[in-house]
């Protein structure tokens, strides 16, 4: 059911730490509902690209040109500033789902979604992904979370993935596939979301 014509205007927040499935799901949501989807990781990807990068479509984050890129992202916070401010403005023209780490921090609004996995989980699905060792894969993901919680509780002070009091739902997709996943979140947004709107 699209939710274009509704009065008031939809917005959801997906998060959650790398390998959760967040961006999966939340692409598949925008799509069931008629909603525009928003990449925080894809609007990075961009000034990464701006900046002389070249990331690659799957798991350039935890490539070592990608982790190079974190590392000046924790030097200097302009990249996830401008990120953050784009997508605020998204999300003031509502109707949009968008895949971000801060926007559940940031947005006074919205129906916000936390997926949460295990580090064993997260890794073994992007070492599946990406075609990668799951040793690999872990040691990727370690790093990526430690200086992503470093970037985001530097610039705006919340503990990313420690902290779920913006949440309206919190998710354990350990055990779940990307479709009951999705089912799930759909029952969810039709019972808590929409039958408010």
């Amino acid at each position: 059911m699209a939710l274009k014509k509704r009065k008031q205007k939809i917005v959801v927040c997906v998060a959650g730490m790398s390998g959760c499935g967040k961006s999966t799901v939340a692409k598949k949501l925008a799509g069931k509902y008629g909603l525009r989807y928003l990449s925080g990781g894809g609007a990075l990807k961009a000034l990464a690209i701006e900046g002389g990068y070249q990331p690659c479509e799957k798991g350039w984050w935890e490539t070592e040109e990608g982790k190079r890129f974190l590392e000046k992202r924790r030097v200097d916070t302009q990249f996830d500033r401008r990120v953050d401010e784009e997508l605020l403005k998204e999300a003031k023209r509502g109707n949009v789902v968008l895949d971000s780490w801060t926007m559940p921090w940031l947005l006074k609004r919205g129906f916000k979604i936390w997926l949460e996995a295990s580090p064993d989980v997260r890794a073994r699905r992007i070492a599946e992904r990406d075609d990668i060792s799951l040793e690999k894969a872990l040691s990727a993901l370690s790093e990526k979370d430690e200086k992503t919680r470093m970037i985001y509780k530097s610039l705006y002070g919340f503990n990313l993935g420690e902290d779920f009091s913006p949440f309206n739902l919190i998710l354990d997709t350990d055990e779940l596939s990307v479709e009951e996943v999705f089912q799930t979140l759909c029952m969810a947004i039709d019972c808590l979301l929409i039958k408010k709107v």
